[in-house]
């Protein structure tokens, strides 16, 4: 299948958002807060990928972040291996996974020395990416490092269609030296959603304010699937599943 031209409507230029140690500080606390379970998701994805490769030993995490998928993931494969390009998510991965090894890479072009039974890419990581040609590049890497038979999971975001704009959340959450105060805005710009977070964090040496401003890229659930055929892979559409955004699963073919 030849690849498909990117849609008419453009993406902003730095969609890869990094985040930041004050970022990182504050980013499991708030979606915790907001029902966010990495280590039921993670416990679903797992049976998922056995129900499809019963064998299934290896697991690969591609922008793991700070791990908390990957660390749940470690009780339940043999091995494990993450792949986080940015700095201060790969550091908590690292100090909370002693061993486990956390390549620097970009989802787009990596190449590591062995191939697993799953790879996964999980909170809409994907959807970092700024083009349908990167969203096709790293599904491709993605499939490279699966054995035959082994098990793609890619989570992501909204599709164009059912994105609502200018959506504002909000949470609040106490804790006992500390009080996080969290307000987000989406909008549509282009084929991407811009997401601005805001936080007020308050704790004993004073309130400190931290901002953050994600482009998060809008595919459509065609060029998802385009992306997995072409590299080599099954693929079914699971619509909703746990976080209500689906849920992407192939299988390498042999």
């Amino acid at each position: 299948m030849s690849e498909p031209a990117d849609p008419a409507w453009p993406v902003p230029e730095g969609a890869c958002a990094v985040f930041g140690p004050e970022y990182v500080e504050v980013y499991e606390v708030t979606h915790s807060n907001r029902g966010k379970s990495w280590h039921r998701e993670a416990l679903d994805i797992t049976s998922r990928i056995r129900e499809r490769c019963p064998g299934a030993a290896s697991l690969l995490d591609v922008a793991c972040g700070g791990g908390t998928h990957l660390r749940v993931f470690a009780s339940e494969f043999d091995w494990v291996a993450g792949v986080e390009p940015g700095a201060a998510m790969r550091a908590l991965a690292e100090r909370r996974m002693p061993g486990v090894p956390i390549h620097d890479a970009d989802m787009r072009d990596f190449r590591l020395a062995t191939t697993f039974d799953a790879v996964t890419c999980l909170f809409v990581a994907i959807n970092c990416l700024e083009t349908v040609a990167d969203l096709r590049a790293a599904i491709a890497s993605m499939a490279y490092h699966l054995n035959p038979g082994g098990v793609l999971v890619i989570e992501p975001w909204w599709f164009p269609d059912r994105f609502l704009d200018g959506y504002v959340g909000g949470d609040l959450v106490r804790e006992d030296d500390r009080t996080v105060a969290r307000v987000s805005r989406s909008t549509r710009e282009g084929r991407a959603t811009r997401m601005e977070e805001r936080w007020l964090i308050g704790d004993g040496s004073g309130i400190r304010e931290v901002t953050q401003v994600t482009l998060l890229t809008m595919f459509t659930e065609a060029e998802y699937v385009d992306a997995f055929t072409d590299a080599g892979c099954t693929v079914e559409y699971e619509e909703g599943w746990l976080t209500g955004r689906g849920l992407f699963l192939g299988i390498r073919k042999g």
